[in-house]
């Protein structure tokens, strides 16, 4: 809580223990200041997977039924011919290939979901993939609300040079960490959320966190993201502003 990502992150308030032993974090409800908020999550990164559980995927590779099915659903002819006669694909597989008809291996992150002001919500962004196409979805995110780019804008910059001077970020691995997006019709801000994968780096390793990742490097590109993020939100500022 004394790194630079400080004013990024929700306020820690402490550990509480439930009734049947089990130890939570208490957190800050993020939500709690906005009226009728809408919310969106960016998962960050190139991939959302540890480099551990590539490897161990890989250890005990089986074929799956279940995730050719995922697969088939999404695009019928991604699977080989040998997968398609198998009916099943391997993890390790569908792992990497999950990443790659999104925007995560080409822009750095993805949209996860976003929630609008009247409650209406929406999940279906597993094929969101160009800028074009983040754009469109963040044009409607935000449609309706005058500023919000501006402020969003803003927040993203200040989060980039946090990060920048982060020793905290410059020592971690970030994988499945995400950036919550929130605004109503005063206000907007941006927060890191989602640390249940970051790990510190192998000592011995200094991670750019733009770098373009292989196995064994443990580079995330969150820098590669929240890059891709200005250049969106700049673009769209511009295309309001004419």
């Amino acid at each position: 809580m004394g790194d630079a990502l400080r004013p990024f992150v929700p306020d820690f308030k402490g550990r509480v223990e439930s009734d049947d032993g089990e130890i939570y974090l208490e957190l800050q409800d993020l939500l709690a200041d906005f009226e009728g908020p809408c919310v969106m999550d960016i998962k960050m990164g190139v991939r959302t997977y540890l480099e551990e559980e590539l490897a161990k995927a890989r250890e005990k590779s089986k074929l799956r039924k279940d995730m050719y099915e995922k697969m088939v659903h999404i695009d019928h002819e991604e699977p080989t011919e040998e997968e398609h006669r198998m009916k099943a694909i391997t993890k390790p597989r569908y792992m990497v290939w999950r990443e790659t008809i999104s925007s995560t291996a080409s822009l750095g992150f993805r949209i996860e979901g976003i929630k609008h002001g009247d409650g209406t919500s929406t999940k279906d962004f597993k094929t969101t993939k160009t800028k074009e196409q983040v754009a469109k979805a963040v044009r409607i995110f935000t449609n309706g609300y005058p500023g919000v780019l501006k402020m969003y804008l803003k927040r993203l910059e200040a989060i980039l040079l946090a990060l920048e001077s982060s020793v905290f970020f410059a020592s971690n691995e970030l994988i499945g960490s995400s950036l919550l997006f929130v605004h109503d019709n005063h206000t907007a801000s941006i927060w890191l959320i989602d640390f249940a994968k970051t790990h510190p780096a192998p000592v011995e390793m200094k991670l750019t966190h733009r770098d373009p990742w292989q196995v064994g490097n443990h580079e995330d590109g969150y820098l590669i993201g929240i890059n891709s993020l200005i250049e969106i939100f700049m673009d769209l500022l511009k295309e309001k502003c004419g």
